[in-house]
């Protein structure tokens, strides 16, 4: 990649998911699947690695509390890659950064802090009302 495209950032100036934006996006994405890939990878292979004869109850369990903990992690990594994978299916698609029940557009801002956001702001708020309703 070079120094131009690592500098980049998409800006309201420009039209709205134009293909510099979306090929920004994509490797955002890309990038961010591949660091959740290799912290999975290393979890097993801790996993795989980890003494599990240990003489002492309280450390047997520690471990295997600690190993429940990664498990938990590993599993929420494997949901976010199939949503980061759905996300990359959505630019090849064009259908990235419009709101799946509005069509309205997303926003660059909400896009950067969640690059796997499928709502708007307004409708994502709206969906979180329902469910306080619904809770209640």
């Amino acid at each position: 990649m070079d120094t131009a495209s690592q500098e980049y950032r998409p800006s309201a100036d420009e039209p709205y998911m134009n293909p510099r934006q979306l090929d920004y996006f994509r490797r955002k994405l890309e990038v961010w699947r591949d660091e959740l890939i290799d912290e999975s990878e290393q979890t097993l292979e801790h996993l795989r690695t980890e003494n599990w004869q240990e003489p002492d109850p309280n450390d047997r369990a520690t471990h295997e509390s600690e190993a429940s903990l990664e498990l938990r992690t590993r599993d929420r990594y494997r949901k976010l890659i199939g949503k980061i994978d759905a996300a990359i299916r959505r630019i090849e698609r064009g259908e990235y950064g419009y709101c799946e029940e509005t069509g309205e557009p997303i926003g660059l801002a909400r896009l950067e802090a969640r690059p796997i956001a499928t709502l708007s702001v307004e409708a994502q708020e709206a969906h979180e009302r329902d469910e306080h309703r619904r809770a209640d």
